[in-house]
């Protein structure tokens, strides 16, 4: 069972009850764009000639952009696998995203999807190299640490650390890393940018969406930040393939 509450600029907070919860199925979805497309229309065609294209780029890397179209009609579009994604799964999830994007935002001009293995997002407005801060929304455990403000610190440090990480020198602008906590307790975090942004602009997203974690996440178990240029994560389980 989920809890949603809308809040303005297409931020939404979602709350996490177990990890199960997320399987193939989108983690969410906006149709952010006012405008709409016709049936048949080149706006349409183009839409559907950059998702091709989007299957071919971004599997290999994990990552791809590209335009399709001219003047109104133009689409511009980008995709990102989580790091540790495989080549058959990025694409799987490519691919579902894209169909998916169509049931959901049926003829709308701009939208945006989410799920565990990637991102996917297009719009008939250039957004390339810039930090996407109105498509965000949170996820956390409804469970909670005994002691909340000392593991509140070591997330903000771990995840500090990851942003440094894969902001710099970086290709993949992707980082993840654990501490221990104890004997028995391991935190495990997750950063990552899409890979139009500078390293700069990677990291003032990946630091804004840390800054956000006391809102969402004060003293739970787990907790995330996922926006449509970076996201970061933690837990007390593994989160990535090894």
């Amino acid at each position: 069972m989920f809890f949603f509450k809308s809040i303005p600029l297409g931020l939404l907070v979602l709350c996490l009850l177990h990890h199960s919860a997320i399987g193939a199925s989108p983690l969410y979805h906006f149709c952010f764009s006012p405008e709409n497309y016709t049936a048949d229309s080149p706006y349409g065609a183009n839409l559907n000639s950059l998702f091709n294209l989007l299957y071919t780029k971004v599997p290999p890397t994990g990552f791809g952009l590209g335009s399709t179209g001219q003047a109104k009609n133009k689409v511009n579009g980008l995709a990102l696998c989580r790091g540790d994604v495989s080549r058959k799964d990025c694409n799987t999830c490519v691919v579902d995203a894209s169909k998916e994007l169509r049931e959901r935002c049926p003829y709308r001009k701009g939208a945006i999807i989410w799920y565990d293995h990637c991102l996917l997002k297009y719009s008939d407005v250039s957004f390339f190299g810039q930090i996407d801060s109105r498509n965000r929304f949170y996820m956390w455990n409804v469970q909670e640490v005994e002691n909340g403000t000392l593991f509140n610190e070591k997330v903000k440090e771990l995840l500090s650390g990851l942003s440094n990480k894969a902001s710099e020198a970086n290709q993949k602008l992707y980082a993840t890393g654990e501490v221990q906590l104890d004997t028995l307790t391991t935190l495990y975090g997750i950063a990552q940018c899409t890979r139009d942004l500078s390293g700069v602009d990677c990291k003032k997203c990946l630091d804004s969406a840390i800054s956000e974690l006391p809102n969402c996440c004060d003293a739970k178990r787990g907790g995330r930040v996922v926006g449509g240029s970076c996201n970061v994560g933690y837990e007390l389980y593994p989160i990535v393939n090894t």
